[in-house]
């Protein structure tokens, strides 16, 4: 994990207040101070609040959407604080404008970005504490120390909670450097804490964005072309008013295009909303439209020609993402070279709560409940959406049922916001499965052209990889002229093995099919294509896959520790039975490193079954065992459901997929036993 430098310049601020009010907030690169709000309550950054009654509170501009992000951020700060976990709470900001970083959760950022801080903003808590203890009793601070929520005087045994110290620490000056833990001496970090919002989703109280319920919401359902780009000429809406409980019918007019500015574009289909009283209502008023569409230039589009287009790319020489001696020279000098294509379709995120969103636009002003990985993308979206300051928009971020990526779009949203101000209320729009299915933003489907020569040890000496398909960037407007879109090429581009000769291409096929950051972004499809390929020159060099990986990772330790631990803990090279096999890979992604070993059968009939995988994973320091084991399996669950079912396919300018009989997901049945090793 990379180190992150907090200087005292950078890390703290302080605000004054009035007698016991004084706050000392600390303010973190990147986020603003939070301003205090309430003259009993401690609040040594922008992080942390330590009450009267001993509650810690922290504000957390991360979403939890089943990763244990929480949990996991909440853990990194009570170690530090040495507070006591029952005591601890979260709260996310509504305000997303008051943060001068993106609140967001994407990217694999949430601890590798806040590790260090909330270390730091932990020990300053924990030691103004110990000072404010100290002076109360008479002692020295050396005589003292904190446990558990208390600071213990070690002589006397004598004891006081946080809750009782918090408004004289808040008088106290924060230390400039206070020391942090020696890890040997964690006692939360590193355990299997049970998560904070487990007990919430267990007992049915958790809410979720489907949840959220205000005074006097009324509930929408949107028609929307089912061709991309495809508008409204007109709609007879008068047997959809007819529908008991439908209260209004409006029409969502279309913005897309992407941002010049650098902020995050909101896509918004041409469409017809009906509005009411119960979801039942909407969907049947809905279906009761008659809606005409202008289908547009896409009416035509269909996978073939996609694929075509891609071929006819991969002819050409791409733009070089990666070159290293001299690949196209050694390539040309021989005529043994191993050639392979792989592609890989468009996939879907197919969250398992669909797309959602509440609104309540009124006097210039509005306030969105929506499950949500970005919030300052939400809010700028919806701002721009209804001509107002992004401040005059709060976002109350609930439980997400799935993220992956697709809930980094701020589309529904500042759909949900138009809708509401159309109808001057309260609206709660809800996307059927086959809306999310048919209006998503799809991972990139590519074309991956390979070649490579072997030398005479088997190991090769040359490597070509051309990539073509679609940039996530370059659709939102965030890419120059020229430039290449790392997340097409990261998994590629960073290839670890000692190949002299290597050259990775990239060419941008611009295709009217919209895409987004889907879980691992780049990293998936290219992982997946160039350890594929790598297994067909082990097989060409008559070589053991493992060994032949482990051969050409000289220069990478991270990733060939790994993969020694995977086929280790997997038994690699002991007997299996007739008609299993085994396989392994290794990859990065994000400052993780994992390998795995997947054991499987294919039957008398080909069919093929994962029947254990076994998994090794070097993600830097160890926060929560449990949660990292969690990642790893769902990992598994969405790498197989993609390489064994996933397919978006396009038919006139149309997705075909419509729910989950036809965009199969794993089966309970089909999922492997996984059995993870943290290094």
């Amino acid at each position: 994990m990379a180190s992150i430098d907090v200087t005292r310049r950078d890390f703290l601020k302080v605000s004054g207040g009035v007698g016991t009010g004084l706050v000392l907030a600390f303010y973190l690169p990147g986020c603003r101070p939070m301003a205090a709000t309430s003259l009993d309550t401690f609040e040594p950054n922008a992080w942390i609040g330590i009450g009267t009654d001993g509650i810690v509170t922290l504000t957390i501009d991360k979403s939890e959407m089943g990763q244990g992000t929480h949990t996991a951020l909440a853990m990194i700060l009570a170690e530090e604080l040495e507070a006591d976990w029952s005591m601890v709470r979260l709260e996310v900001p509504v305000d997303p404008s008051s943060w001068e970083r993106n609140m967001g959760t994407g990217g694999s950022t949430s601890v590798r970005g806040s590790y260090d801080l909330l270390r730091k903003a932990g020990a300053t808590g924990r030691e103004m504490l110990i000072t404010a203890a100290a002076e109360t009793w008479g002692v020295e601070r050396s005589e003292c120390r904190a446990e558990r929520g208390e600071v213990v005087h070690t002589a006397s045994n004598r004891r006081l909670g946080y809750g009782a110290l918090a408004e004289r620490a808040a008088a106290l000056k924060a230390p400039a450097d206070p020391l942090l833990k020696d890890p040997k001496d964690f006692t939360i970090l590193g355990t299997e804490v049970k998560r904070l919002d487990i007990p919430s989703k267990v007992d049915g109280s958790a809410v979720f964005g489907i949840d959220v319920r205000v005074p006097g919401v009324l509930i929408a359902s949107v028609e929307r072309s089912r061709v991309f780009g495809g508008r409204v000429t007109g709609c007879d809406a008068a047997a959809a008013m007819a529908v008991e409980g439908v209260r209004h019918v409006v029409e969502v007019e279309s913005t897309v295009g992407a941002r010049t500015d650098g902020s995050w574009p909101a896509r918004l289909e041409s469409g017809v909303a009906v509005v009411a009283d119960t979801y039942w209502q909407a969907i049947t008023g809905r279906s009761a439209l008659k809606t005409t569409w202008d289908e547009g230039a896409n009416a035509d589009l269909g996978s073939d020609a996609i694929t075509q287009q891609f071929q006819s790319l991969a002819a050409e020489e791409g733009k070089p993402a990666r070159n290293e001696g001299d690949a196209i020279r050694a390539l040309s000098r021989t005529t043994r070279t191993i050639d392979a294509v792989y592609q890989v379709p468009y996939l879907h995120h197919a969250t398992m709560e669909p797309m959602n969103c509440t609104a309540h636009v009124r006097a210039g002003e509005c306030d969105i409940w929506a499950p949500t990985q970005t919030q300052s993308a939400a809010q700028t979206a919806v701002a721009r959406a209804l001509g107002v300051r992004p401040g005059k928009v709060r976002i109350h971020t609930t439980f997400l049922g799935g993220g992956f990526g697709r809930r980094l779009e701020p589309d529904y949203a500042a759909e949900a916001a138009v809708i509401s101000q159309q109808v001057g209320g309260p609206v709660k729009v809800v996307w059927s499965r086959e809306d999310d299915t048919h209006h998503g933003f799809y991972r990139p489907a590519t074309y991956n052209r390979f070649s490579a020569v072997l030398g005479q040890d088997g190991t090769p000496v040359a490597w070509r990889h051309h990539i073509v398909g679609p940039s996530i960037s370059a659709e939102k407007g965030w890419l120059g002229r020229g430039e290449i879109d790392d997340s097409s090429v990261e998994g590629a581009a960073t290839l670890p093995y000692d190949i002299p000769n290597l050259r990775v291409e990239y060419t941008r096929a611009d295709v009217p099919v919209p895409v987004g950051f889907w879980r691992s972004v780049g990293s998936s499809q290219n992982a997946f294509v160039t350890e594929g390929f790598i297994d067909e020159l082990a097989v060409a060099a008559g070589e053991d896959p493992f060994e032949y990986r482990r051969r050409l990772l000289s220069r990478h330790h991270r990733h060939r520790r790994v993969l020694e631990l995977a086929a280790e803990k997997s038994g690699w090279g002991t007997p299996l039975g007739a008609g299993c096999g085994r396989g392994i890979a290794v990859a990065e992604a994000f400052g993780s490193f994992v390998a795995h070993v997947a054991e499987v059968t294919v039957d008398d009939g080909g069919q093929v079954r994962v029947d254990r995988v076994v998994c090794a994973v070097d993600c830097g320091p160890i926060v929560n065992p449990d949660t990292i084991e969690a990642q790893m399996e769902g990992g598994v669950a969405f790498g197989l459901t993609a390489a064994l079912y996933g397919k978006i396919s396009i038919d006139r300018g149309r997705v075909q997929q419509n729910n989950f009989h036809d965009y199969q997901m794993l089966r309970m049945r089909e999922m492997p036993r996984v059995e993870v090793s943290i290094v």
